[in-house]
C-alpha cells in the first residue's frame, strides 16, 4: 500500500508541478512583456522585477487549483485507460485509498491558496499598483509607449516610434472635459519629449504639427500648421492623489471584515465588500471542488492522450471561476444577493463530484 501511494503521489507531484510552472507563465506572460517595455523605457530593472513578484502571489491563487486540475484529469485520466485502477480494485484496494495521498496534497493546496485569497495576494496586488505610480511619478515617460494609446487628462496620445526621448509619427487627441467630444485633432511627423521633474511637467515638443479644430459654431473644421507645438501635462497630479481608501480588492480579509462591521453600523450598503470576501473563499476552496468532480471525471473518460485531459480541465476551470467571478456584475443589484450567487459553482462541482466518486467507489 505504501508503494502504491508513492506511485500516486509522485505521478502526481511531477505533472502538478509542470503544470503550475506552464500555466503561471502563461498568465504573466502578458505582464512579462510590460516589464521589457518599461524596462526599455528606462525603468530600472529592479523596479520591473519586483513588480512582478508583487503580482506573483495572486496569479499564484489561481494556477495552483487549475494545475492540480490538469495533474488529477491526466494522471487519472491514463490509469484508468491503461486498467491500473481495475487491477487495485481487483486485489481489494478501494478508490478511496488510492486517491488518499491526492486528498491530502489538495487539502493542503487548498489551505495554501486560502492563504494567497485572502491576505498575501491583495497586499502585494496594491503594492503593485502603487509601484506604478511610482513609475509613473518617477519615469513619467515610460508610460508613453509605442504602438500603444495612452492616456493623461485630456489627452488620447498615440506613438508610432519612440527612441528615448525622441518620438515619430505622433497623433494626440484633445478630448472634452466629459470624454463624449473630440477638440482637437494633432498630428506630427516628429517630436520630443522635455521632462520637469521638479514640477513634475511633462511636455511634449512637436515639430510641424497640423492642428484640426472641431467646433460647433463652425460647419467645418478649422485646420492650421504650426512649426513647434507644445502642449504639457502635469503627471504629478494625476499620480499623487490621495488615496481615501483601499479598493476592496487590495484589502486583507481582516481589513474587509472590519470594514464591512463599520459599514453595516454606518448602514451602508456592503454587498460589494461581502461579494469580494465570498469570492476569495469560494476561489480558495476550488482545489476541493476540482479533485471531488475532476477524479469521477478521470475515470470515467479513461483516455490516455494530454489532449482531452486538458480540454476537460480548461472547460471546468474556465467554468467554476468564470461563474464566481461573474457575480462582479451583479455587486449594484442586492437584491439579487450575489454574495450567495458565488457559491452556486463550489456547491455543484461538490454535489455532484461527491456523487460520482462515491458511486464509483461503491461499484
Amino acid at each position: 500500500m505504501k508503494t502504491l501511494n508513492l506511485y500516486v503521489t509522485r505521478s502526481f507531484l511531477v505533472t502538478f508541478l509542470m503544470g503550475i510552472g506552464i500555466l503561471t507563465f502563461g498568465m504573466t506572460g502578458a505582464r512579462l512583456v510590460k516589464i521589457f517595455e518599461y524596462m526599455s523605457s528606462g525603468v530600472p530593472a529592479s523596479v520591473a522585477l519586483t513588480f512582478l513578484v508583487y503580482i506573483m502571489p495572486i496569479a499564484l491563487s489561481f494556477t495552483i487549483p487549475w494545475a492540480a486540475l490538469v495533474a488529477i484529469m491526466l494522471i487519472f485520466g491514463r490509469m484508468s485507460a491503461d486498467n491500473e485502477i481495475t487491477a487495485m480494485r481487483a486485489c481489494g484496494i478501494s478508490v478511496l485509498q488510492i486517491i488518499s495521498p491526492i486528498i491530502i496534497i489538495t487539502f493542503l493546496l487548498t489551505c495554501l491558496c486560502l492563504y494567497l485569497q485572502v491576505d498575501i495576494g491583495p497586499t502585494y496586488a496594491g503594492r503593485a499598483s502603487n509601484l506604478i505610480k511610482e513609475v509613473g511619478v518617477n519615469q513619467p515617460t515610460a508610460l508613453l509607449e509605442a504602438g500603444r494609446p495612452v492616456e493623461f487628462e485630456r489627452f488620447r496620445i498615440y506613438i508610432e516610434e519612440k527612441n528615448g526621448t525622441d518620438l515619430r509619427d505622433i497623433q494626440v487627441f484633445k478630448m472634452s472635459e466629459d470624454w463624449k467630444k473630440m477638440e482637437q485633432d494633432i498630428t506630427a511627423a516628429r517630436g520630443k519629449i522635455e521632462l520637469d521633474k521638479e514640477n513634475q511637467r511633462l511636455d511634449i515638443v512637436l515639430e510641424n504639427a497640423t492642428v484640426v479644430s472641431y467646433d460647433n459654431d463652425q460647419l467645418q473644421p478649422q485646420r492650421t500648421i504650426g512649426s513647434k507645438m507644445t502642449f504639457s501635462i502635469d503627471y504629478g497630479k494625476k499620480f499623487n492623489q490621495i488615496q481615501i481608501g483601499k479598493k476592496a480588492k487590495h484589502m486583507s480579509f481582516h481589513e474587509i471584515f472590519a470594514r464591512t462591521a463599520l459599514d453595516k453600523r454606518r448602514g451602508i450598503d456592503t454587498t460589494r465588500l461581502e461579494v469580494e470576501l465570498n469570492q476569495r473563499v469560494a476561489m480558495a476552496l476550488s482545489p476541493i471542488a476540482f479533485l471531488l468532480l475532476g477524479m469521477p471525471l478521470a475515470i470515467r473518460t479513461s483516455r490516455r492522450e494530454t489532449s482531452i485531459g486538458l480540454f476537460l480541465s480548461v472547460i471546468l476551470a474556465g467554468a467554476y471561476f468564470g461563474a464566481v467571478l461573474i457575480s462582479d456584475s451583479l455587486q449594484s443589484r442586492p437584491q439579487y444577493y450575489p454574495q450567495y450567487l458565488v457559491w452556486i459553482p463550489a456547491v455543484i462541482y461538490q454535489i455532484f463530484g461527491a456523487y460520482y466518486l462515491f458511486k464509483i467507489a461503491r461499484k
